[in-house]
Order: structure tokens, then sequence, then C-alpha cells
């Protein structure tokens, strides 16, 4: 899923525990009534948290995410449902993308398969 919209906070690396560590960013998001914002909590685990280091309040993003639920059972025996949006790849408006994990990859020079300049002997 993707959205559009603008920074209004991106907290510190949180180190949950030892192996564990989460990053979140605050974005308001106005879909029809721009009277009535949604400001949308995302969250950055892991390797992921770094993909917020250049994003600044203010900044418009596009956002990808996936939506991920769980339930949880309370002491009390209660069962409750927690929903979370978790970031996987950030678009600052003016062209900087940050995406965990994927290189550059080169633009290969395709050669024309016509072309009679191969060094292969057959």
């Amino acid at each position: 899923m993707e959205i559009k919209g603008k920074v209004v906070e991106v907290s510190e690396v949180m180190q949950v525990t030892d192996t564990f560590k989460k990053r979140e960013l605050i974005v308001e998001y106005v879909e029809n009534n721009p009277a009535y914002p949604e400001y949308l909590k995302f969250e950055t685990l892991q390797e992921k948290c770094n993909l917020l280091d250049a994003v600044k309040p203010g900044d418009e993003v596009e956002v990808a995410f996936n939506l991920r639920g769980r339930p949880w059972t309370g002491k009390d025996g209660r069962k409750q449902y927690f929903n979370s949006l978790v970031l996987w790849k950030i678009n600052i408006a003016g062209g900087s993308s940050a995406q965990e994990g994927t290189d550059q990859i080169p633009d290969y020079v395709q050669q024309d398969p016509n072309s009679q300049d191969d060094d292969l002997p057959f």
C-alpha cells in the first residue's frame, strides 16, 4: 500500500530489546477534506530504521507500507487486536528515495542482436 502526505514527526531509534529496534514516523494524510487530516503512525523495524535518517518534519513524502494485525490476550483473558503500519520504502518529494536492501542496478546497454560485432566463436 502507498500514501502521500506531510511528515509531522520522526522519532529517534528505540532499542526495544537487545535484538529488536524500531523507529516511528508520523505523517499528516489528507484524503478528502483538508479541514480533517488524518495523522498516521508508521513503524520501521530493525535495519529499515535508517530509511528515516534523511526525513524531516515538513517533508512531502510517499510511503510504501504493509498493514499488519495481531491478537493479544491480556491477563484477564480478554482478547484485543492491534494494527500497525510497517514502512518499507519512502520517497521524499524532490527526488530522493530510500529503500533498504536494494542496490543501484547499473544500466546495461542492450546490444543489437543483428550486430556482427561480438567475440563469440560461433
